[in-house]
C-alpha cells in the first residue's frame, strides 16, 4: 500500500510540475487528485530547497552531457575539426600541437589577439594553427570571409597568413570592399578571385564551420580549441605559449 501511495504521489508530482498525465494518475478520482496535489504543494512549500537542488542537478547533468559531446569532437585527432580538407592551416602544417581559432574579421578581440598569434607562429616553429571563419557579427563579416576563402584558393599558407593578418588589422568595419583591396595589395589574381567568389564550395566551407561551432556550442569569437579544451575570449602570447607547452608536456592545456 505504501509503495502504491508513493508511486501515485510521484505521478501527481509529474502532473503538477511537468504537465504530463501518467496512466497511474488517471486512476485517481478528482478528490484523490486534489488531495495528493495539496500534499505535494504543502511538502514543497515547506522544503523549497528540493526544487532548487533538482534544478541544480538538472543543470549539472546537462553541462556534463554537453562536455561529453564536445569531447567526442575535440579529443578525436581524426575529427573533421582537425582533418577537414577545407581547413585553413597556417604555421607548421605538420606541427605537433594544433590550435584552432574561430574568428570574425570584425571582432575587436580577434583583432587584438593577432599580434599574439603572429608571435606564437614566429617563436614556435612546431605549432599548427587552423583558422575557422565564424562570421556572426555582420553582413560585412560574411562578405569578408567569402573573399578570404576565395583568396586562400590561390595563396600559399604563408602568403595567406600575411593577407589574413593585414585584413584583420584593417581599421574600421570590414566588408567585401576592404577585403578585395587587401587581396589586391597582396598580389591576388583579381579575375580569378572574382570567379572563385561565386564557387559553391565557399558557402559549403562556411556551412561546415557553422555546423562545427554549433556542435561545440561555440557562440562567440574568438574561441580557441587546444587539445580537448575550449577557451573563450582572446588569449595573450604568454597564455597561448604556456598552454601549447602544457599540451606537449601532459596532453592538456593546463597541467595540474
Amino acid at each position: 500500500m505504501k509503495i502504491r501511495f508513493l508511486y501515485l504521489l510521484c505521478s501527481v508530482f509529474v502532473i503538477c510540475f511537468c504537465g504530463s498525465i501518467s496512466s497511474a494518475a488517471q486512476d485517481l478520482s478528482p478528490g484523490q487528485r486534489a488531495q495528493f496535489e495539496s500534499v505535494i504543494k504543502d511538502y514543497l512549500m515547506k522544503n523549497p530547497e528540493i526544487v532548487r537542488d533538482a534544478m541544480l542537478e538538472l543543470d549539472r547533468k546537462e553541462k556534463d552531457a554537453e562536455n561529453q559531446s564536445r569531447l567526442k569532437i575535440t579529443a578525436d585527432k581524426n575529427s573533421p575539426l582537425y582533418t577537414s580538407a577545407n581547413n585553413v592551416v597556417v604555421g607548421n602544417p605538420k606541427g605537433d600541437v594544433t590550435l584552432v581559432e574561430f574568428f570574425d574579421y570584425n571582432c575587436g578581440y580577434c583583432k587584438k589577439a593577432v599580434p599574439d598569434m603572429q608571435k606564437l607562429i614566429e617563436n614556435d616553429k612546431n605549432v599548427r594553427i587552423i583558422l575557422r571563419d565564424m562570421p556572426i557579427l555582420s553582413a560585412g563579416s560574411l562578405e569578408a570571409s567569402k573573399v578570404a576563402l576565395a583568396v586562400k584558393a590561390q595563396f600559399t599558407p604563408e602568403k595567406f597568413w600575411d593577407f589574413h593578418t593585414k585584413l584583420m588589422l584593417t581599421r574600421g568595419a570590414i566588408a567585401e570592399a576592404q577585403a578585395l583591396a587587401v587581396a589586391k595589395d597582396a598580389g591576388a589574381d583579381m579575375d580569378k578571385l572574382s570567379k572563385d567568389l561565386k564557387a559553391a564550395n565557399i558557402t559549403m566551407i562556411l556551412e561546415e564551420n557553422s555546423k562545427m561551432s554549433d556542435a561545440l556550442n561555440i557562440t562567440g569569437t574568438p574561441t580557441y580549441v587546444l587539445g580537448s579544451d575550449i577557451m573563450i575570449g582572446a588569449a595573450d602570447y604568454a597564455d597561448l605559449k604556456m598552454r601549447v607547452e602544457s599540451i606537449r608536456k601532459c596532453g592538456k592545456s593546463t597541467c595540474s
